[in-house]
């Protein structure tokens, strides 16, 4: 396919059509995606999540800029909330991320949630294909930062960085509950606020404890490093791009890699299955029915389960 091929060659304004038709989920995407796929599985997909306020944005800016000094091509996925008027997403392009524009070994782009839960929007897993199959050697994927419901980026990512920073109340007992479990790296940001080293301390006994109650096939080789930076002036950057390095050198050392693959592969699989199979199934049945039936469980006439047995039967 002709758009697939302008992307193997370098072309950008490809690569934005295609995420494009991405996002609006028509057959010319599924095309393109078929014919790209061969050509992933090289990126290094690293997610950053976390509690709105954190600075995660800024961090990510921080963390593009140094992987380029470093000679990293770097593809940028931001999810952000969707605007109730257009329905696109609400920062846009990340006005906090200007300064990389105009850098040919970056490309950034915003997309919206449109509805979907879990901080990332439906397209998301397939745009980061595309960036891999670009050629980008780093994809960062930047949640939409909605708190504990954000674990669906470690099914997307080879590498979850879990941003805190101090001042944020009891976040970390919510982490502690949900987003702990999902860290590979865990990173305090503003660092040069009051009580960021009570945050780091927290954050470390909150992951000892962590290790001690987990139990048996849980992965306890990896233990995720607590660093502190101050995402604006960049400070402590450098050590966060070395662990998402250590990281990528031991999920690969110890087979985890392409275990994660696999995992991602059968999210990707079983995603698609759940889509495909309730767009035949209101194809058939139609919106009318689905309408009536939840109407009828509203008004405690039938319960779901046996409503999805009518509408399945």
């Amino acid at each position: 396919m002709e758009l697939a091929h302008r992307i193997l060659e370098g072309d950008r304004r490809a690569l934005a059509r295609l995420i494009s038709l991405i996002e609006d989920d028509g057959p010319p995407a599924r095309a393109a995606l078929a014919a790209l796929y061969p050509h992933t599985g090289r990126a290094h997909v690293v997610g950053v999540t976390g509690a709105p306020g954190t600075g995660k944005s800024t961090l990510v800016n921080e963390l593009a800029k140094g992987l380029r000094r470093r000679g990293a091509t770097v593809g940028i996925v931001a999810v952000d909330p969707t605007s109730p008027f257009t329905g696109g997403a609400l920062l846009g392009d990340r006005v906090r991320m200007r300064d990389l524009a105009g850098d040919p070994g970056i490309f950034i782009r915003s997309m919206a949630t449109r509805g979907s839960l879990g901080g990332l929007a439906r397209a998301t897993g397939d745009v980061v294909k595309v960036l891999d199959a670009a050629g980008f050697a780093v994809v960062l994927v930047e949640t939409v930062g909605v708190g504990q419901a954000e674990v669906d980026i470690a099914r997307t990512a080879h590498t979850t960085i879990v941003v805190e920073a101090p001042g944020l109340g009891d976040d970390v007992q919510a982490l502690k509950a949900g987003l702990m479990e999902i860290a590979d790296i865990l990173v305090v940001n503003k660092a040069d606020r009051p009580g960021a080293a009570q945050t780091a301390r927290a954050l470390e006994v909150a992951l000892e404890l962590g290790r001690n109650s987990a139990g048996p096939g849980t992965d306890a080789a990896w233990r995720p490093p607590v660093l502190k930076t101050v995402a604006l002036d960049g400070s402590g950057v450098a050590e966060v791009l070395d662990a998402i390095s250590a990281h990528r050198a031991y999920l690969e050392s110890s087979g985890l890699w392409s275990r994660r693959e696999r995992e991602r592969a059968r999210a990707d699989l079983t995603g698609a299955l759940e889509r495909e199979l309730l767009a035949r199934l209101l194809a058939r049945v139609g919106e009318a029915a689905l309408e009536e039936w939840a109407e009828r469980v509203a008004r405690r006439e039938a319960d779901v389960y046996t409503a999805v047995q009518a509408l399945l039967g």
